[in-house]
């Protein structure tokens, strides 16, 4: 086993122009990430004095500016590749899950969300964040160059250098571009959860985990956004106690979550649409070409075909570090097959997980 190398070769991701089929019916959507939640916007127009405020809450990042001309290539295919963070702060409204150095960013959890060609289907590729990766040089936020090196977790280019940093990183692992970029907090995760009414799901077991200060019995429970929370940041108690069940978890919920998000009418209840969307414009945090409510929306309204009975999840496919039993490395003939995949806008085949140790646990079916 060793570190995955950059895949030769390059499938482009699309731009905010690109063209999706239109959808039967305007629903609000939530796209994968610990929080699919997190692309939650509006769905109509004229609304005047909101339409401003929310246009407002959206705070975007330059990744064009930042990371220039050295990118995988831009190909249009139809298909779009979305790197979804979830951000793991400290500070300010986050200071109660803890404090760490600084009370700088960390990514908690991150997914690729490659939606194919049509806009009808989708696969989740979850990076655990213990993976390590040989990490590009990145600017930090006081404007120093980081040299980055091999053997860094994957989740220290967050930390690093934010989101441009997460999202080179990525693109040198799959030598696939990243259309646009999500983030979202665990405060904004939360407000997310409560505004939508709380999220049902079903527990084959009981899941009681001191640090996530999740305790629930086994059956059905409407979580609410701090429950919520703490299921997708249980670990401990729950399959091996390792990042990677907890992946599994975080999947299990966002099916959940989807399934709830196509169910509630929320354009019946305009009240609580416009809640949503205020909260979720403050939450979220995007790449410039979707920092805008009409982008956004635009966006939104492109993935609502998805189901979550048409998303394909998986983990990166890793296996244990032979130096440090806490770490994982990718398998580098299995990951090639995944970044292949995307590139030409396929499904990602069976054998490409068939050794992984991502897959293998037993906390999905925890929670349906």
């Amino acid at each position: 086993m060793g570190e995955d190398k950059a895949v030769p070769g390059h499938r482009a991701g699309t731009r905010a122009g690109r063209r999706a089929r239109p959808a039967k019916r305007r629903r609000a959507v939530a796209v994968a990430g610990w929080t699919a939640a997190g692309v939650l916007v509006l769905g109509g127009s004229g609304l005047g004095y909101f339409y401003v405020k929310f246009n407002g809450n959206i705070k975007s990042v330059d990744l064009d500016a930042a990371l220039g001309k050295d990118r995988p290539a831009d190909v249009d295919n139809g298909s779009q590749d979305i790197l979804v963070l979830g951000s793991d702060s400290r500070g300010g409204a986050n200071s109660e899950y803890g404090r760490d150095d600084g009370g700088s960013a960390r990514s908690d959890t991150a997914m690729i969300v490659h939606v194919y060609e049509g806009h009808r289907r989708a696969s989740v590729i979850s990076i655990p964040r213990d993976t390590l990766v040989t990490r590009p040089s990145c600017q930090t936020a006081s404007g120093r160059t980081d040299p980055g090196g091999p053997r860094r977790m994957f989740n220290e280019s967050f930390t690093v250098g934010g989101a441009p940093c997460a999202v080179k990183t990525v693109e040198q692992m799959s030598g696939i571009r990243m259309d646009h970029y999500l983030e979202v907090d665990f405060t904004g995760f939360k407000e997310i959860i409560d505004k939508l009414g709380g999220v049902e799901v079903t527990t084959a077991k009981p899941i009681k985990d001191g640090a996530s200060h999740l305790d629930l019995p086994a059956g059905t429970h409407r979580l609410n956004g701090e429950q919520a929370l703490g299921l997708v940041r249980t670990r401990k108690s729950v399959g091996d106690g390792s990042d990677l069940g907890r992946i599994q978890l975080q999947q299990a919920f966002i099916k959940a979550l989807l399934k709830q998000v196509k169910g509630i009418g929320l354009f019946d209840n305009p009240k609580r649409l416009l809640d949503l969307a205020d909260t979720g414009t403050k939450a979220v945090t995007t790449d410039s070409r979707l920092g805008d409510v009409k982008s956004l929306m635009g966006f939104a309204s492109g993935l609502s075909g998805i189901d979550s009975k048409d998303m394909q999840m998986i983990t990166l496919p890793v296996g244990g570090d032979t130096r440090d039993p806490n770490r994982v490395v990718p398998l580098q003939k299995e990951s090639a097959l995944v970044w292949e995949a995307l590139r030409a806008d396929r499904p990602i085949p069976p054998e490409a997980t068939e050794k992984s140790a991502g897959d293998k646990g037993t906390a999905g079916s925890v929670v349906s």
